[in-house]
Order: structure tokens, then C-alpha cells, then sequence
């Protein structure tokens, strides 16, 4: 019989007292709480903080999902801090991992092992510190990570159905650092080694802090903007959409200012981001000394289901510029590409064949976008003055270098390894980057290598990608191109899969009742889905997460940009209205799909979902339909004279 491996303790951040001795420490100088439980691997946002504190010289312990329903004993066994305490909500924000988009409770929590819920609170960030300034009141608390960094401003909070203030309001936290925080973290804790109080550490790039109105502020280089204040955004909602596009510019600035905004009896300080990370530094963050797997007390409670979706798969690059009004990447990780070095990949590739478990398969070779890996600005003196919110919306930017050669090599090289049976692509591709109509200034050579490198070694069954909508109306509020680039994508994808033999389904993604989204552009999505060959299973409904244009028209009623009004739909009857007709193929749906699309006057779409005419055949009530199709819909989205020969 096989003895257990001896587990070397000090291999792990301490997360009980009795791990302490294992690193010969009495007590800690900063304390690390967690929502998620500590997975000790680059993926996961706490593991990555505490590996940082403790290459900084400081002794780190980590609270994963401590309970917050009872005695507090877990916010207390490691005491008092010598520094402070760090507080994130986990890799996800608490109330996305909780809810659905119709606000059900979800039956997992992915970061949890054995996906078990209910082992974090809803809004796990304000719970955590308000626990510890109750505690612990003269401490220092530091909140950050990505639930933190997108209600860093007044937002509106789609779960409560009301406009809070920022979060270092409602937590009484004394320091934020918002967007991806080692550089940020780093500088932090030199200055407090250096003997630099915390409290007065006031002026460093990408954090964020509260200061009593009348208070002087703290002089810097950088220029100021100030919002409207939280209770102005309360009155009026075209106040508060006019703050978010403010917000919005400066966050995609190199050089950005920096942001106050009046709440009540205090100022909130928002201090500039700081320039995306060097090769060199985001190549020192995943080469700290990981242990790539969750932490031993876990071993009898179940898998952790978001581990085992990444533990073989690299990330290459962070940041993602396309900018859609539905997400909040660019809010958190910025819009510029940090990549790693080649060598970095490589060396992380082969650390993965070395685990135990590796049967030869990566499981992604990716980032936010797959596909962006290395791309950024030609002449960088002209990114340093941008405020584009998009690099490729409406338009490619004709300074953006959008060469796949870099990732062609890598997944070669991957290939090329002993060990390696295949390294697929899990992450999803903008396929409008290689799609020339599209991206008229990029290298075709380059485009054609991707994708026959691409489809031929790196796609396990089916490639994801993600339209989102058919409307060019819609899309244009989403930042997505027009979904005639997707019909040349999926034809030169064909293609290839044809030449190379292969049958490899495209599965492609999309978002109903999302702004701007009438019920008959759902219904004539489904009708072009459909003509294109797909039976969708799966549609996602639109979310409202704070820091999106999205969720800013969903609540005030207008596009921040324009402050014109646009209608979404809200309510429950509305919402299901636009979902239910990607499933015409169910016997459920076929009356109500019917009813719905005779009310609106687009009989020609229900005679393509539920009958079997060619989408092309000419209809009789043509003319009529579209009509009564420009009536239907509210005055202020009349659809041009371009749209209607569209439909």
C-alpha cells in the first residue's frame, strides 16, 4: 500500500494558526480575506496579492471564505495585523457569482470546493470590511479586486435596483486599489517599509480613497475632473449617465486625471491608472513560486470547479480593446494588451506537463480575447493622447497592429513539445480581426496563418465566438461590427474545415434584451440563425454589472454619450418576450412566438421560424408588415429608411 505524500507546508501562504509554525512566525503583517477558497495558482487574484506581499519581504496569511454568520472567529485568529488587512470579494464579483441575469439564486459557486454555495455573503467586500472595522477599527483596511474596482464610483447596482455610492462609502474601507493591482500593491508596500504611515499615503497611481470635504488635497502632477456628486446622480439620472462617460474616458487614458466626485461630507479620490504592465512585469507576476494547485484541506471536500476548468491552461496576455458596452473587462483589466514574453509561455507550458494529473492536453492558450496577444498601438506617441473607449469600434484603428504572427508561433512551438498531444483554444477569438472586409489594414498573410493554424491543431470539436447580435443597430450600441462580417467569417472558416477535412461546428454567442434591443430584432436574429443552420441551446440574457454603457442605459434611460433616450427591456415579461424565439424549435414556444410576431406585424419572420420557407422567398405583405414594423416601435428608435430595406 501506497503511504500519503508529506505535505511541505511552507510550499503555502498559512491559512490557519497552526500553519504559522511551518513558517516559523509568532504573527503576520498583513492578512489577506478571500471570498473565493485559496487556490495557490496564477488564475486566481488572491494567490497572486499574497505571493506578491510575501516576495516584498512581508509575512502574509490568507482567510479564504471565513464565516461571517457567526462569532467572527475567522476574521480573529490570526489577530491583529502589523500592516493591514487586505479584503477582496474573490475573482468574481459576489452578486454575479450568486445570480442569474433574472436574479435566481445559482445552484454553484464555482471557486468553492465541490462548487458548494453559500460559502461567501452577497456583496462579500462590504461585509468582510465592515466585520473588521468593527473588529478591528484602528487597522487599515485595503479592498481591491474586481468587485471593488467596478463600484468605485456612484453605480448602479442592478440586485438592490438603486444607485450606491462608491464602495469605499458602504465598506468604510481606507484605501481601493482598482484594476489589475500589482504595480499599484508593490509601491505600497515599499513605502511602508519604508516607515511611511498608511493613512497618509495619499498619491499613488491606481487607488483610490476618501477624504473630508474641506479637507486640502494632496498636490500632484496630474490634472483634476470632478463628477457630479452622488446625491446630484441621485435626482437626476441624465447626471449620473453623464458622469459614467467622464469615468469612462479618463479609465482608457495612458495618461488619465484624476477623479473626484463630492458624497456627502466627503470627497472620493479616484488617482489616476497607471500605464499597462512592461513584458518584465507581468512576466515576474506569473513566475512567482505557485504551488499551481488549491490548498491540501480541501482534498476531501470536492474539486473546485473553476480550477479544474483552468489548471492546464495558460494565459498570455491581459487587457482587451474592443471596448463592448456589455462588458467589464477593459473597466478592470484597461483596454491595452499587457503580454508575456514568449519565453514566459513556454516556461509555464512546460511546468504544466510536469503536473501529476497532465494527460498531454492544454486546455487553453488564450486571454480575455484569445486572439490579441501582443497587439497594440504602431506609434505609441498616438495611444499616449487616445480616449477611444474601442480600438476596433466603429472601425479598425488604422494605428493598431493587429499581426497574429506572435500567436502563430507560440502555438507552434507548444505544438513542437514532447509532452504536448494538443494545446485547443478555450477562451474565444474577436473573429472580426481576421476577417479582412473588417480589418482592412490587416495582414492578410498573417490572418490566413492563424486561421488554418488555428482551425487544424487548436479546436476541440467546435470554436467559440461570439456576435452577439444580428441588428446593426444594436450592435453599434454593443461596440460589435456588423453582423455581416460574422456570414464572411463562418464562410471562410467552412473553408478551411473543408480543405482540412474536419467537421468542427461553430458555436457562436448572443445576448437578448440588451439596449436598444427591439423584440423584432430578436425575432429576426433567430430567423438569420436559423438560415444559417444553428439550433441555439443556450442564449445569454443580458446582465446589468456596474462600470458598463450598457448597465448605464438600462437604468437612466439614455446613452451616456449621447444622452438621447433608448429603450431596453425591463421587465420580466419583456425580457422573456426577446428570448424565447431563438427557441422556435420547441413545441412550447411555437403559439406564443406566433401570437407575438402577428402583433408586431412580422408574420414574413414567423413564417421563417416556424414554417419552412427559404428566408429569401418574396412575401406578399411585405410592405405592409414593414409598416406596421416602423409603428411599433417607440418614436424615438424609428428605424431608418436604410434599416427598413434591410428588413
Amino acid at each position: 500500500m501506497k503511504s500519503p505524500q508529506r505535505i511541505d507546508w511552507s510550499n503555502w501562504l498559512p491559512i490557519t494558526k497552526k500553519e504559522l509554525q511551518y513558517h516559523g512566525w509568532e504573527d503576520v503583517d498583513v492578512v489577506l480575506i478571500t471570498g473565493d477558497a485559496y487556490v495557490d495558482h496564477p488564475a486566481f487574484g488572491a494567490a497572486v496579492i499574497g505571493r506578491i506581499i510575501q516576495r516584498e519581504g512581508f509575512r502574509v496569511a490568507i482567510v479564504p471564505q471565513p464565516s461571517w454568520n457567526d462569532d467572527w472567529r475567522d476574521f480573529k485568529k490570526f489577530g491583529k495585523p502589523n500592516y493591514f488587512f487586505a479584503v477582496t470579494s474573490g475573482n468574481m464579483d459576489s452578486m454575479i457569482n450568486h445570480y442569474t441575469a433574472n436574479k435566481r439564486r445559482r445552484s454553484e459557486d464555482a471557486y468553492t470546493p465541490g462548487g458548494d454555495k453559500g460559502f461567501r455573503p452577497d456583496y462579500a467586500t462590504t461585509v468582510y470590511t465592515q466585520i473588521l472595522k468593527e473588529l478591528y477599527p484602528d487597522t487599515p483596511v485595503l479592498i481591491g479586486g474586481i468587485e471593488a474596482s467596478l463600484r468605485r464610483v456612484t453605480h448602479y447596482d442592478y440586485w438592490s435596483d438603486q444607485l450606491m455610492p462608491s464602495i469605499l462609502k458602504t465598506t468604510g474601507a481606507d484605501l481601493m486599489i482598482y484594476g489589475m493591482g500589482e504595480k499599484p500593491l508593490v509601491e505600497l508596500l515599499r513605502l511602508l517599509k519604508k516607515g511611511v504611515p498608511f493613512h497618509s499615503i495619499k498619491n499613488l497611481k491606481q487607488t483610490a480613497y476618501l477624504s473630508p470635504f474641506g479637507e486640502a488635497l494632496p498636490k500632484v502632477d496630474w490634472e483634476d475632473v470632478q463628477l457630479h456628486s452622488h446625491e446630484n446622480c441621485l435626482k437626476d439620472k441624465i447626471v449620473f449617465a453623464s458622469n459614467f462617460k467622464t469615468v469612462e474616458i479618463e479609465s482608457n487614458k495612458i495618461f488619465g486625471r484624476r477623479i473626484l466626485q463630492q458624497i456627502g461630507e466627503d470627497w472620493l479620490v479616484i488617482n489616476p491608472s497607471n500605464p499597462p504592465m512592461t513584458e518584465t512585469e507581468i512576466d515576474a507576476s506569473f513566475e512567482l513560486p505557485f504551488t499551481r494547485l488549491p490548498h491540501p484541506k480541501y482534498s476531501k471536500r470536492g474539486p473546485i470547479p473553476a480550477y479544474e476548468m483552468i489548471k492546464f491552461s495558460v494565459n498570455m496576455h491581459r487587457g482587451c480593446f474592443g471596448g463592448c458596452s456589455f462588458c467589464t473587462i477593459s473597466a478592470h483589466q484597461g483596454k491595452f494588451i499587457a503580454s508575456r514574453s514568449e519565453n514566459s509561455i513556454l516556461t509555464e507550458v512546460d511546468a504544466i506537463t510536469k503536473m501529476p494529473d497532465f494527460k498531454g492536453y492544454i486546455t487553453d492558450l488564450g486571454g480575455p480575447s484569445a486572439n490579441m496577444y501582443k497587439m497594440k498601438g504602431k506609434i505609441q506617441s498616438i495611444c499616449d493622447k487616445c480616449q477611444a473607449p474601442s480600438c476596433i469600434s466603429p472601425v479598425v484603428c488604422s494605428n493598431l497592429d493587429t499581426s497574429h504572427d506572435a500567436m502563430t508561433n507560440i502555438y507552434r512551438k507548444v505544438d513542437a513539445h514532447p509532452k504536448i498531444k494538443k494545446a485547443t483554444i478555450g477562451s474565444g477569438i474577436r473573429y472580426d480581426l481576421l476577417v479582412k472586409e473588417f480589418n482592412k489594414k490587416g495582414d492578410s498573410r498573417s490572418m490566413r496563418e492563424y486561421m488554418t493554424q488555428l482551425v487544424t491543431r487548436h479546436i476541440s470539436g467546435r470554436l467559440k465566438v461570439a456576435p452577439e447580435h444580428g441588428s446593426d443597430a444594436t450592435l453599434k450600441v454593443m461596440r460589435k461590427p456588423s453582423f455581416k462580417y460574422f456570414f464572411q467569417f463562418k464562410k471562410m472558416y467552412d473553408k478551411v474545415n473543408q480543405k482540412a477535412g474536419l467537421k468542427q461546428p461553430l458555436i457562436p454567442y448572443f445576448i437578448s434584451s440588451h439596449p436598444g434591443c427591439q423584440e423584432e430584432d430578436m425575432a429576426d436574429l433567430a430567423a438569420k440563425t436559423k438560415d444559417l443552420g444553428f439550433r441555439l441551446e443556450q442564449v445569454q440574457g443580458f446582465t446589468p454589472t456596474p462600470m458598463t454603457v450598457a448597465t448605464v442605459i438600462y437604468y437612466s434611460g439614455v446613452h451616456p454619450y449621447t444622452l438621447k433616450p433608448m429603450y431596453t427591456a425591463k421587465t420580466r415579461q419583456e425580457r422573456d418576450a426577446q428570448h424565447q424565439f431563438f427557441f422556435w424549435y420547441k413545441g412550447e414556444f411555437r403559439q406564443k412566438i406566433k401570437a407575438r410576431l402577428a402583433k408586431l406585424g412580422r408574420l414574413d419572420l414567423a413564417e421563417i421560424l416556424l414554417g419552412g420557407r427559404p428566408k429569401n422567398t418574396p412575401q406578399k405583405d411585405k410592405k405592409k408588415n414593414n409598416q406596421r414594423h416602423g409603428k411599433s416601435r417607440r418614436p424615438s428608435q424609428k428605424p431608418s429608411n436604410k434599416r427598413r430595406k434591410r428588413r
